[in-house]
Parts: C-alpha cells; structure tokens; sequence
C-alpha cells in the first residue's frame, strides 16, 4: 500500500486561488491516497465554510484523467488565526495524518501528477532524504522557471540564487540535484524528518520561514532535493505585494531573524553588522532618492525589529 500524503496549504482571502489548486488535484493527480487540508489564516469572509462546503460531496464527475467519476475524501478545513505563513502550516500539521507531508501555496496548481515522483525521491534513500521540492514555473508564463533548486546563502550578506530563475525550460534543467533549501511555494517533508529537526519557526511570519527550516532539516542530518520530475506552476505574489511596505518590512525583519538564529560565532556579528550597518541604510537611501518614503521607513524598521525581537521561544 502507498503511503499517505497529506497536502497542506494555507488560504487568507484567497478563496478562488485556494479552489483552483484543490480542483488541479483532483483533476491531475494520480496518486491513490492523498489527503488536502486548508488552514483558513482568519480570512475577512468566510471562507472556511465555503471550502468545506464546496468540497463536502466525495463524487467528482469526470473528476480523472481518464474522465471517470472519482471519489475523494472531503477536504479537511482548520480554522485558525492570521499567526503567518508557519503558523498556518503547524496548525495544518495537527490535522495531518500523512507519513509525507505536502507543503504548498494556495496560489499554485498542477497539470501532471507531481506525488509520486516527490515521494519516491525521498523514499529512494530514506534514511537521509528529508525534504524535497519540484520544479516551480510562472504560470503566467509556463514555460518559465522560477526555481530548480537554490545555491547556499553566502555567510556574511546572506544571499542566494534560485537556480533557473526566470531562464526558459531545458533539458539541464531537468536533471534531479540536491538543494541548499526547499522551496516555500512547495516543499514535501517525511514525518520522519519532521520529527528530527521540529515544526517550522514562527517568529518570521512571512518570508525565510522555508530557509530556516531547510537550515533546520540539515543540522539533523537530512539531505534536501529539487526533483524536475514534479512540475508545479505558482501564480506568485498574492500575499504580500511586490514593493509593498509590507513585503519590505518582512523581507528586512527576516534576514536579521535567520542570522541572528542559524549564523555562528563571529560569523553572526559580522553578517547583523552588515545588514544593519550597510544593507538596510544603503537600502532605504535608494528608496529616498526615488520619493518611496515608506519603503525606506519599512525597511529601517523591519530591520530594528529583527535586531530586538527574541529568538529564544521561536
């Protein structure tokens, strides 16, 4: 018997995304025993009901690929507090009986079974695969790659490359290779690895959550993977808008968080005196010079917050 998959995704006023993605499921997916959970993050409307609602009935007509009526269990829906994209996930994570755990954005959608071949990447060395993430393309742009795998944070300005990004599919590109970090738009974790390396952090509330939590699954001995096999596509952005004080307040914050958190010795003074010495007043100057006032101050902010926040409980 396969192994139980359990898909967890977290929905905050994205209902018709949220319904897109379930309905790609039902519709592509050929795995035989998968179940989907839907944190509702305290959406403004509700919802929760609608998607429980919605997805009540187990018959799809034509549901299959093979335009066959499918059965599928209803559609697990918790209710929970706008605690952040990892608090969403853990609060997924106590409803979720699967040895495999599915992590995935609302705002994505599959169009080839994609299961399988992330379970069976994990499987084929069980012992130290821990995590592994497919193939992300645009779907605005399908044939556009967004991720196929990220190279190591360099130690110090603590950035990285997503490999592929914004590059045209091609066959070298299609080749599975282990990753530094999973991708947060889709990532699968064993119970197993779970269970070593612990639920993600919650301090970050948007953004790095995923990096922690790779930083994470590697201290305890895991190895990640990026698998071509599975292919993904992330309408991107819905959360929180590109140049939005918002994002930028979370995006400063978080790097502070995660050197504060997983750099050590010397290294972590170096990179916290770069970030706050260097990179956020070079950054919000930037944004003064071109009359963005509240990008420079969410940036300055964010950054003093994530100096001063305590890590100790996170």
């Amino acid at each position: 018997m396969k192994a139980l998959v359990s898909i967890i995704t977290v929905n905050y006023n994205g209902l018709r995304d949220t319904c897109e993605m379930i309905d790609s499921f039902r519709s592509r997916e050929t795995y035989p025993r998968y179940e989907i959970i839907v944190v509702d993050n305290g959406s403004r409307l509700p919802e929760a009901e609608e998607i429980q609602e919605r997805y009540r009935d187990n018959p799809v007509p034509g549901g299959s690929l093979s335009g066959s009526p499918v059965s599928f269990p209803p559609v697990k829906v918790v209710r929970n507090i706008n605690n952040g994209f990892a608090g969403g996930n853990n609060a997924g994570l106590k409803a979720a009986a699967g040895d495999y755990l599915f992590f995935i954005n609302n705002d994505t959608l599959i169009k080839e079974p994609v299961l399988d071949a992330l379970v069976r990447r994990i499987k084929s060395d069980s012992p130290r695969n821990g995590g592994v993430s497919p193939m992300l393309k645009f779907a605005a742009r399908p044939d556009t790659l967004q991720y196929a795998g990220f190279t190591p944070l360099s130690p110090v300005t603590l950035r990285n490359t997503a490999i592929g990004f914004m590059q045209q599919d091609s066959p070298r590109f299609r080749i599975p290779r282990e990753t530094a970090s999973l991708h947060g738009a889709a990532m699968m974790v064993s119970r197993r690895a779970l269970q070593d390396a612990g639920t993600m952090s919650e301090v970050y509330f948007l953004f790095y959550e995923e990096l922690d939590w790779s930083a994470q699954l590697r201290k305890a001995g895991y190895r990640l993977w990026y698998e071509p096999a599975a292919v993904v596509y992330h309408k991107e952005g819905m959360t929180a808008r590109r140049g939005s004080p918002t994002r930028e307040f979370y995006l400063s914050r978080a790097r502070m968080l995660f050197a504060r958190r997983n750099l050590r010795g010397i290294g972590k003074y170096l990179s916290c005196a770069y970030l706050c010495i260097l990179a956020a007043p070079k950054k919000a100057a930037v944004y003064l010079l071109h009359g963005q006032v509240a990008l420079a101050k969410a940036t300055i902010c964010g950054t003093c917050e994530g100096i001063y926040k305590n890590i100790r409980t996170a």
